[in-house]
C-alpha cells in the first residue's frame, strides 16, 4: 500500500560536510593516539573462570568413571 502522505512529510537528506575546510584541517584529538598507543590486547580469563572449569572438568571425570562403572558391574 503506497504512502499517500509522504510528498508532504520530511524527507531524509544526508549531508555531507568535507572534512577539510580551504586545506585547513580540523582540530583533532591528540589523546586519541596516545590511547590506541595503550590499548591493550584480549583480556584473559581470572583466576575464578579457571577454577570454574577445573571443577567442571572434575565432574565430568568424575561422571564418565561413574558411566563407566555402571556398564562393567
Amino acid at each position: 500500500m503506497a504512502n499517500k502522505t509522504l510528498g508532504t512529510r520530511q524527507k531524509l537528506t544526508f549531508r555531507i560536510e568535507p572534512s577539510t575546510k580551504a586545506g585547513t584541517a580540523r582540530p583533532r584529538n591528540f589523546l586519541v593516539p596516545l590511547a590506541r598507543g595503550r590499548k591493550s590486547g584480549a583480556h584473559t580469563e581470572g583466576g575464578h573462570a579457571e577454577r570454574q572449569r577445573g571443577r567442571a572438568d572434575v565432574r565430568r571425570a568424575l561422571r564418565t568413571l561413574d558411566d563407566d562403572s555402571k556398564d562393567k558391574g
